[in-house]
């Protein structure tokens, strides 16, 4: 049996153990099998792609740098989505204290919006959230919600962790992430339906 395939029928508490062992290709197999939405996660809470981009890889150094100490009392994907979050986190603070320069003779490039997001993680948006709107409405209003919203949304909707996850991973009452999630749901409502009213406004006519 080859090695992939070996890792492939491996649970993440059995590659886990290995990579505690200094196994290095189970290691690997560890991070590929979450790396998709540890990388929703980070781009999601960052609001941006290339800040979303810097947060995943360092969520990646600190889960190998970190692993030896992980004790699986709670899940790997917990505890992976809680430094994912984290590394998000400090990137937004990173972002909020560099300088700002613009070119007034520059337009803002496609790839640099966060529309684009939408389009490389739709996969792992949760059926409750495409039927609220468009994916792209939905990744603008998620990026102008709080900090404390948009992770529960994030962690909830989009990595679709359980309520008790969510919890652990953030540090908080399950409590506190139900009062948060539906409150930030109603925001989106909210900021959608607002958003939605002002993109089908009639122009004024003039004649």
């Amino acid at each position: 049996m080859s090695t992939v395939v070996k890792h492939r029928n491996m649970s993440d508490e059995m590659l886990i153990r290995s990579a505690q062992t200094g196994d290095s290709s189970a290691m690997g197999a560890l991070l590929e099998r979450h790396y998709d939405r540890i990388r929703a996660v980070c781009c999601r809470i960052a609001g941006d792609t290339r800040d979303g981009e810097d947060a995943t890889q360092d969520a990646l150094l600190r889960i190998v740098s970190n692993l030896h100490a992980f004790d699986q009392r709670s899940s790997f994907s917990t505890w992976a989505y809680r430094i994912a979050t984290n590394s998000a986190l400090d990137e937004l603070r990173r972002r909020q204290r560099r300088p700002v320069s613009v070119d007034p003779n520059s337009s803002p490039s496609h790839e640099d919006t966060a529309p684009g997001l939408s389009e490389q993680i739709d996969p792992l948006t949760s059926m409750e959230i495409e039927r609220i709107a468009d994916q792209m409405l939905m990744s603008d209003a998620i990026n102008e919600l709080s900090e404390d919203h948009r992770c529960v949304v994030i962690l909830r909707d989009v990595a679709g962790l359980e309520y008790s996850e969510v919890a652990a991973a953030l540090n908080i009452p399950e409590g506190t992430v139900k009062s948060r999630l539906a409150r930030a749901r109603q925001d989106l409502i909210v900021r959608i339906r607002n958003s939605e009213g002002v993109s089908q406004r009639p122009k004024d006519s003039h004649g």
